[in-house]
């Protein structure tokens, strides 16, 4: 099978053995979504014909490709949004079956169920997936499968504002979670502020490690705003465990154990307080072979 993860930054793909998880070979390229929807797409095909010929190279069978995409996908395979790309005019699905049987997931539920068959989510019946790099999303998964709701939007926990009035001025207020505890949010929100400019999430998170007060700050507080948001989802949903992927998501211990610690000071029942909270075990791969894995149990087919 082949999986593709398309993100906001790079696309990940692979040819992978789905009765184990196994990743065969892979290859990863800059998305570089800026350049349009048409030029993205055009490397998602080149990188798929180029695994087809690689599969055939050693004999080995393809029985599918499973795309996921960072945006909303409907139950039929048709992206639905277009935060970071807009393929809603694309038949992305359809273009692709061309070369092999094809499917369309969202990159967060295509991870999530990689973590569900080989990975951290394995010894649980229901959990909660966050991803968090380039956006943040979130997936509870049951018995082995991610829920992706009536129309497939169930997994928007960033994107959307929280909206409220502050008491003291009155003023309207409208906090999005993505803005402030995402990838790119902690680069602008250093660069605003620091003398050296940076472009990747991982330099500010190196900054704060070298001893940088500025960048600590906004480490600290990117992971406990984001905390708060994963503390409400327990609240809501009361998974056996949290799993988190993502580039960020995965990241070092000063995010990591802020993030923590805020998600279970936002946990209103003391029982949950300590549920599980670990980090994706397929890591970086999560996503290309959560999509292989999505090929076979939409399109029933033979795992290969």
């Amino acid at each position: 099978m082949i999986g593709l993860d398309v993100g906001g930054t790079k696309i990940a793909g692979g040819l992978v053995i789905c009765d184990s998880g196994k990743v065969l070979c892979k290859r990863v390229v800059p998305t570089r979504p800026e350049r349009g929807p048409q030029a993205v797409f055009d490397d998602l095909l080149e990188l798929a014909r180029s695994f087809l010929s690689e599969a055939r190279r050693v004999s080995a069978p393809v029985g599918g490709i499973g795309i996921g995409v960072p945006e909303t996908v409907d139950p039929k395979g048709n992206v639905t949004s277009g935060q970071t790309l807009a393929w809603q005019n694309i038949p992305v699905q359809s273009i692709c079956s061309e070369l092999a049987p094809a499917i369309v997931e969202s990159d967060v539920r295509a991870a999530a169920l990689g973590e569900a068959l080989f990975g951290a989510g394995r010894n649980y019946g229901a959990f909660a997936y966050v991803t968090v790099g380039t956006g943040i999303s979130s997936c509870l998964v049951l018995d082995g499968r991610p829920f992706p709701g009536a129309r497939g939007n169930a997994l928007v926990l960033a994107s959307a504002p929280l909206s409220t009035t502050c008491h003291r001025c009155g003023g309207r207020i409208d906090d999005v979670l993505e803005e402030f505890a995402a990838g790119p949010a902690l680069v602008q929100r250093y660069n605003r502020v620091a003398p050296k400019r940076v472009s990747k999430a991982e330099e500010v998170l190196d900054a704060a490690a070298g001893g940088s007060r500025v960048a600590d700050r906004i480490i600290e507080s990117a992971a406990a705003a984001l905390g708060n948001s994963v503390g409400f989802l327990v609240n809501l949903l009361d998974p056996e465990a949290v799993i988190v992927g993502g580039g960020l998501g995965m990241a070092g211990n000063s995010y990591w154990n802020r993030f923590v610690e805020s998600t279970r000071q936002h946990v209103w029942a003391e029982q949950t307080r300590e549920l599980p909270i670990r980090r994706a075990q397929l890591g970086a791969d999560s996503g290309l072979i959560g999509a292989a894995a999505a090929a076979i149990r939409k399109a029933n087919l033979k795992p290969t």
